[in-house]
């Protein structure tokens, strides 16, 4: 598969610096702190550990085409100084430091023995080099760079696990040609008139386009989102470029001056909750996962077709903030979130379109995922106290499939749906069986993917052979009681996922950097064939609603007037 490092070179972006800029950045004794440091690990110090069944259940689907791969695109402005790569290369070298999962790698020996290997950087000046390998300026757009990573090569792999992108789009105004100057009045001094000029230039606002790139077993969005504010709080904060590399030096001394006893990797999803084993524990446990796996009763779903090439699109639409604010007023007041309005309206939205797939009388199922990182029990102490690792679950939402034709009932069944959508997302958080059905579900997802990837890796191969069936069960023993409630037998297939963020000016400081104006934030990832998911959220005081879907997947214009009707939801129910 064609690496990232195969494709054209863009043109030089004007914040770009030449291809000896780390050797003139490190080794000038002039410039870098980095001479004479402390021995470190003098040659390459490893640390490795297996994969959890969470961490698998993502790994194993992804090696062919980078499925779910995530990506964080942010818009803002800044001055070009902000920007320059040394300074943008400081600041990434620094977090890779603090989250060493990012500058790891991934080795795959068997189905269920995969490792993440992580060298120690023998030196701050090592991180750097490590850093700005994995740094890449160009001059696309924002929908380029998206499209481009979304549909394009798989821009990451097993040995680049995290990248970063920043582009300088060639279309922002700030680089059109400047008007010829104003003569200035003659007693003014050269050197100041000068002077002025460039520092008036040196903070023109420019656009920027940051892309930040991380396969999904590393961690989740919310280890994302704070990693984004984190290296904003570093590139756009006060500090001067030489106080930041002053910290990278500091950062690598605090980790490696002397050398850890202990592993430096974050643990895996389950080694974060453990549970006491007990024969009782782990039967009680079984028979809750498995009722509560019989309760997700679905069957309305997207009609899907067949098309050898994925594309994946992202519509998205912002709300003003003055309607942002009377949204959200209007939810409180019917005493729900816009989370759970969310599910309402793509509940109406599906009832009202005419249901593409599955009976009128099927519910509508949905699942979202849970932040786990409440539940865990396991603390690590600092410096080795990274974010960055795996930590959700998954809940469903399942609500009715109809929606009253006239507007007043319909109005009521919209809250009414909501609120039901709240008590079923706040009683599956609040679960005190949530680590146990973490784990069941874990151990579930892990075996999946081990059968599903060996399957895979045998067709392309030619030589997968079809498991041969059960055996009939001898008619000489007696049928065994079922231990579980017969039920009839009903479809749990979901309609839609939806990555339901939050209020993410709660995690972006702003104020922390003002040298950098962040304006538009796009999420997602990488997505298999026929792949939907929808994304809510609110950021810079505004409300973001999009949907990345796979539009060869899917029949006709149903997701088309899904994605209308949603909105015309938004604008009936929500105002």
């Amino acid at each position: 598969m064609a690496d990232v490092a195969e494709l054209p070179t863009p043109p030089p972006s004007t914040t770009d610096f030449p291809d000896d800029v780390v050797d003139k950045f490190l080794l000038d004794g002039s410039q870098s702190p980095i001479d004479e440091v402390p021995a470190g690990p003098s040659s390459k110090h490893r640390f490795e550990r297996k994969m959890g069944e969470t961490e698998l259940s993502y790994f194993l689907p992804s090696r062919q085409t980078g499925v779910n791969d995530m990506y964080l695109h942010l818009g803002f402005k800044a001055p070009a100084r902000v920007a320059q790569r040394a300074r943008v290369c400081t600041a990434w070298a620094i977090l890779r430091q603090r989250h060493p999962l990012l500058s790891a790698r991934a080795e795959m020996r068997d189905y269920d023995d995969v490792r993440f290997i992580y060298d120690a950087p023998s030196s701050a000046e090592h991180a750097y080099r490590d850093a700005d390998a994995n740094l890449e300026y160009r001059t696309q757009s924002k929908d380029e760079l998206i499209d481009t990573y979304l549909n394009g090569p798989r821009t990451l792999s097993n040995s680049r696990l995290s990248y970063l992108i920043l582009s300088e789009p060639p279309s922002s105004p700030t680089l059109m040609p400047t008007p010829p100057r104003t003569p200035s009045p003659t007693h003014v001094p050269l050197e100041a008139e000068t002077a002025s000029e460039d520092e008036a230039e040196a903070e023109a606002q420019r656009e920027y386009e940051l892309l930040i790139c991380a396969m999904h077993f590393l961690g989740d969005g919310m280890a994302l989102h704070q990693f984004a504010n984190d290296f904003f709080g570093l590139l756009g904060g006060a500090k001067s470029d030489d106080e930041l590399r002053d910290m990278l030096q500091e950062e690598w001394l605090a980790r490696w001056q002397t050398l850890p006893q202990e592993s430096v990797l974050p643990a895996a999803l389950e080694d974060n909750m453990p549970l006491r084993t007990s024969k009782f524990r782990q039967a009680v446990a079984q028979v809750d996962f498995q009722l509560s796996q019989q309760r997700l009763i679905g069957g309305q779903v997207f009609p899907r077709r067949k098309h050898p090439e994925r594309h994946t699109i992202v519509p998205t639409v912002s709300f003003p903030e003055e309607r942002t604010r009377a949204i959200l007023q209007k939810c409180k007041a019917h005493g729900v979130s816009i989370s759970a309005a969310l599910f309402a309206v793509c509940n109406a939205a599906w009832a009202r379109i005419g249901r593409g797939g599955g009976s009128a009388a099927a519910p509508t199922l949905m699942y979202s995922a849970l932040n786990l990182r409440p539940y865990f029990s396991v603390r690590r102490p600092a410096p080795w106290d990274s974010y960055w690792y795996l930590a959700i679950g998954y809940f469903n939402v399942v609500l009715p499939s109809f929606v009253p034709a006239d507007r007043a009932a319909a109005e009521r069944a919209f809250w009414l749906r909501a609120r039901q959508a709240k008590e079923q997302s706040t009683r599956a958080a609040k679960s005190p069986l949530v680590a146990s059905r973490t784990h069941e579900m874990a151990r579930e997802r892990g075996e999946r993917s081990r059968v599903w990837a060996k399957e895979d890796d045998e067709r392309e191969l030619g030589t997968y052979i079809p498991p041969p069936p059960p055996p009939p069960a001898p008619s000489s023993q007696p049928a065994r009681e079922p231990v579980f409630p017969v039920r009839a037998k009903s479809s749990s297939a979901a309609l839609i996922g939806l990555s339901l963020l939050g209020n993410l000016d709660g995690i972006y400081k702003h104020a922390a950097f003002p040298n950098a104006e962040l304006h538009t934030l796009t999420t997602g990832s990488r997505q298999r064939q026929g792949a939907m998911l929808l994304f809510g959220y609110t950021f810079k005081g505004k409300l973001w609603i999009s949907l990345g879907y796979d539009c060869n997947g899917f029949e006709g214009d149903v997701v088309d007037r899904f994605w209308k009707e949603a909105l015309d939801c938004v604008d009936e129910f929500l105002g």
